[in-house]
């Protein structure tokens, strides 16, 4: 990378940044590219070299946060390809092994989950589940053989309950240890004992 895509890389990286901090307390469509400039440190002339429109720069805000997940995962994302090895009992939907990486990305971006909770519809979060969902709740149902019509409601509700402990534990600023939490979600899945 030479110097001036390296400048060309740190703007965007703080115009990012700007939004996520922004949609962490208002919702995108009060948002200005003024407000972006100024939190990032640009003139409106540099917004626009970089993008058309404030969703331009979303989409690639959003890219970056894929980004960082993936890279934050490592070798731990192969989850989904041993899913047809397992035995059934191994196959709980939800495990501390899934758990732990995902809620340790979520302490470390807290700024990004609570702006994705404020304006799910502009961060496209339903986007974001679609991995979890077709690499690794649909091949769970289906070894299970719970009847297709019915995956969506199971989806739905590992999703959404998730996402309620998730967010319980954002408004309480992450106080609680990464290993609490997944207790408290496998828990919920499992309950010890059952």
């Amino acid at each position: 990378m030479n110097k001036s895509e390296s400048k060309y890389f740190n703007t965007a990286l703080l115009m990012d940044e700007a939004l996520l901090q922004l949609l962490e307390k208002k919702d995108l469509e009060f948002i200005t590219v003024k407000e972006i400039c100024e939190r990032a440190g640009v003139n409106r002339s540099t917004f626009y070299l970089h993008y058309e429109t404030i969703s331009d720069l979303l989409d690639e805000t959003a890219e970056m946060i894929d980004r960082r997940f993936s890279q934050y995962l490592g070798e731990d994302s192969h989850f989904s390809e041993k899913i047809p090895g397992k035995e059934l009992s191994e196959l709980v939907l939800i495990n501390e092994e899934q758990l732990l990486p995902y809620l340790r990305f979520i302490k470390d971006n807290k700024a990004v989950y609570r702006a994705t909770f404020r304006n799910p519809n502009a961060v496209r979060a339903d986007e974001k589940y679609e991995y979890l969902k077709n690499r690794v709740i649909e091949p769970i149902l289906m070894r299970f053989d719970i009847p297709k019509e019915r995956h969506r409601y199971y989806i739905n509700y590992y999703i959404e309950g998730i996402m309620a402990i998730v967010k319980r534990w954002l408004m309480n600023d992450c106080r609680d240890s990464v290993e609490e939490i997944a207790a408290v979600i496998e828990d919920c899945v499992l309950p010890r004992g059952a």
